[in-house]
C-alpha cells in the first residue's frame, strides 16, 4: 500500500471513492458533483487531501481542513473525511492515512487535529487507538435552509 497528498492529477481516482463516501453517510451517488467538489478544493488549495493505492488501485483517501483556535492563537486540522473502500478494509488503509494526517500537522505545526464523524461510525475505534480523545463538550450546529 501506498499514500500520497492528492493533486488534480489524482481527481478521476479520487471522485469514485468520495462519491462512497457521501454514499455511507446517505447522500444520493454524484461523480460529476464529487470531480467538482474535489478539484475545488485541490485548485484553492483549501483542504489537503492523502489518497491511498494498493497494486496502483486507489482505495481509500482522507481530507483534512484548515482551522483556527482563537484561544491557543494556533492553526488546527479538521479530519472531516476518512474512507476506505468496503472491500479493502480492515488492511491498515485508515491507520496509515490518519497516520500521514499527523506527519502533516507537526511538520506543519498545528495544534492538533479535530475529527468530526457520526456518533455511531465504528471508525471511533479507530481513532482512539491512534491517540484521539474523544471530547465530551457540547457541540451545536445551525443548518441555513
Amino acid at each position: 500500500m501506498t499514500t500520497h497528498q492528492a493533486t488534480i492529477n489524482h481527481l478521476n481516482d479520487l471522485a469514485p471513492l468520495f462519491d462512497g463516501y457521501r454514499q455511507f453517510y446517505k447522500q444520493s451517488s454524484d461523480i460529476e458533483g464529487a470531480k467538482g467538489f474535489l478539484n475545488e478544493r485541490l485548485q484553492k488549495n483549501d483542504s489537503i487531501i492523502f489518497i491511498a493505492y494498493i497494486d496502483e488501485k486507489p482505495v481509500g483517501f482522507m481530507q483534512l481542513y484548515h482551522l483556527f483556535s482563537s484561544v491557543s492563537m494556533r492553526p488546527m486540522y479538521l479530519l472531516n473525511d476518512l474512507y476506505v473502500h468496503a472491500d479493502n478494509r480492515g488492511k491498515g488503509i485508515g491507520e496509515a492515512l490518519i497516520n500521514e494526517a499527523k506527519k502533516t500537522a507537526i511538520a506543519n505545526q498545528q495544534k492538533g487535529i479535530a475529527i468530526q464523524t457520526a456518533y455511531d461510525n465504528p471508525a471511533q475505534d479507530l481513532y482512539q487507538r491512534l491517540g484521539f480523545e474523544k471530547d465530551t463538550d457540547l457541540h451545536f450546529f445551525w443548518t441555513n435552509t
